[in-house]
């Protein structure tokens, strides 16, 4: 035969019972303290119901008259009895200094000597006791019969221990039946109590709470990417170690709204919405964010559950990947001209005319010289020359020409350590692309990029500057363009609307600035501003060296 071993209760069932036990308990302990109490209360009546009696029929005149008779059990026997029935008493003894009786409930103990004591009676006092005689114990009272200072008798007045214990019991039973429903009451309201209970543990019991609770701590503080639950009033009810860290928020934030967080406007907005997101990039003051919201309902909205990452780097890895890929096409373009160039080289030698092939190969050499020379002595940062080369050779293949400016001078060494290539690359690499894409069918499509230090203020900074011959910016929307989701272009599969947002967000990063106006020739100008020191802190607390995004490029 095999033995089941009952598993743990669960954590309603264990305050079901251990509730059910203490209202036992209490009822319990009340009925008896109820019991002894009122047994003592019932003997104190008794005693006062006794010595009552007594001294009534001790202090009646014809009780005192019937002393004096010849036979006064002739009139005080049937006095007795009446007396008995009428005040419920279980006997009254009336009898002679001696304690011989004159009455008694029994007729054949009249004549006998009284079973109790009488001492103080005979000195005049009244006592009451509890005594065993002809009808059982009894609480009884003992009061003389005076005939001025003398005492010519006695009366006993008493109720038996057996009534007073029966008056008790009934009214124990009369208690135990209010016990009783109160027990039922409290048991029905304890399991109403805990069946609700019950559903909001799913069954689980103490044990499995607390373990629970462990693992849900754990991973709070392990996981990497942030979580964030706000409640129906869209306050932060939870927040991990990555949501903080994430956000960039500090301190107690629990029980806060979310619109008081300092977040920027779109990603408030996210956070405020009712229906879900799934996958929306946001950016902050140093990070880009892919955000995924999920309403929390029970028949009614009870809040949001939000998760977090951080493609941050990954970004910055998809706009290298989509910049390693145009020079790439470029390459494969220059290649297929490349070899028609040979091919003409090789042609014009079989044809016998060797000067004009030295003559056509060292002109495509010297324009490829030209543009290098050129470039290099702008910008000879390695890091934003090979950029702007790059870019040259993109724009060309797009039917767009791509110059540097006459005043554009950046040595290298220049830039501060606060101030990464990496950064420019994300800065200039998406305003070059962004006005490429909008050059691109223009009339004399052409793009110009200027990069130069000057002195503000004390401060030098270094002006980046890109132009193009595009249609321009709407001034109604001088602000919008720098917004996450903002285009002016059909949306591509990774969307639209990034690269702007990650400019600026780069540029306040490193405290600088970011501006959009009508360029001289028609299209748009956007200049970014940003001062050659190192910054103490920037804009959310964020070190300037921390790593930059850089956008997919062309989808403002």
């Amino acid at each position: 035969m095999r033995l089941s071993v009952p598993g743990p209760r669960s954590l309603a069932g264990q305050l079901f019972a251990m509730q059910a036990v203490l209202i036992a308990v209490v009822v319990a302990g009340y009925a008896l303290f109820s019991y002894v109490s009122d047994r003592s209360q019932a003997e104190e009546a008794a005693r006062r119901q006794a010595r009552a009696v007594a001294r009534s029929v001790a202090d009646s005149p014809s009780v005192l008259a019937a002393t004096r008779t010849a036979d006064p059990s002739a009139e005080l026997q049937p006095y007795a009895l009446k007396v008995m029935r009428d005040t419920e008493v279980d006997f009254i003894t009336i009898m002679d200094p001696r304690g011989i009786r004159w009455t008694h409930p029994d007729p054949d103990q009249i004549g006998q000597t009284f079973q109790g004591h009488t001492e103080k009676a005979l000195r005049g006092q009244t006592f009451t006791e509890t005594y065993t005689g002809t009808l059982g114990p009894s609480v009884r009272a003992v009061t003389p019969i005076q005939d001025g200072p003398r005492v010519v008798g006695l009366v006993s007045a008493g109720i038996r221990v057996e009534e007073i214990t029966q008056r008790v019991q009934d009214q124990l039973t009369a208690l135990l039946g209010v016990a009783a429903g109160a027990l039922v009451l409290g048991a029905v309201g304890t399991y109403v109590i805990n069946a609700r209970l019950r559903r909001h543990t799913h069954g689980m019991n103490a044990a499995e709470l607390s373990r629970m609770h462990d693992y849900h701590q754990a991973a709070l503080h392990a996981v990497r990417e942030g979580l964030l639950m706000l409640d129906g009033q869209y306050r932060v009810a939870l927040i991990n170690d990555g949501g903080r860290e994430l956000l960039g928020v500090a301190g107690d934030v629990v029980g806060r709204s979310v619109a008081a967080l300092g977040l920027p406007a779109p990603l408030t907005g996210a956070l405020l919405a009712s229906e879900p997101r799934v996958d929306e990039v946001h950016l902050t003051a140093s990070r880009v964010l892919v955000i995924n919201t999920s309403p929390v309902s029970g028949g009614e909205r009870r809040g949001t559950v939000v998760t977090l990452r951080d493609v941050t780097e990954l970004q910055s890895l998809m706009g290298e990947l989509d910049s390693e890929r145009g020079f790439t096409q470029a390459l494969r373009s220059q290649a297929h001209e490349a070899a028609n160039r040979l091919h003409t080289v090789v042609s014009l030698i079989e044809l016998g005319r060797a000067e004009e092939a030295v003559e056509f190969a060292t002109a495509e050499l010297e324009l490829a010289q030209a543009l290098t020379d050129q470039v290099v002595a702008a910008v000879s940062e390695p890091v934003l020359a090979a950029l702007l080369l790059g870019k040259t050779a993109q724009a060309n293949e797009r039917g767009v020409e791509l110059m540097v400016s006459e005043d554009s001078s950046l040595d290298d060494g220049l830039l501060p350590e606060s101030l990464p290539a990496r950064d420019l690359v994300t800065i200039l690499g998406n305003l070059i692309d962004n006005a490429v894409d909008a050059a691109q069918g223009s009339v004399r499509a052409r793009v110009t990029v200027a990069a130069y230090t000057r002195a503000s203020d004390d401060t030098p900074e270094l002006v980046l500057r890109v132009s193009d011959t595009g249609p321009g910016v709407d001034p109604e929307h001088a602000e919008a363009v720098f917004q996450r989701g903002f285009s002016t272009k059909p949306a591509g599969p990774g969307g639209r609307g990034l690269g702007l947002a990650l400019v600026r967000q780069t540029s306040q990063r490193h405290g600088g600035s970011l501006t959009v106006a009508g360029a001289d020739g028609g299209g748009a100008e956007f200049e970014v501003r940003l001062p050659l020191r190192e910054p103490e802190t920037v804009a959310g607390g964020v070190p300037s060296g921390a790593p930059a995004a850089r956008g997919a490029g062309g989808d403002a």
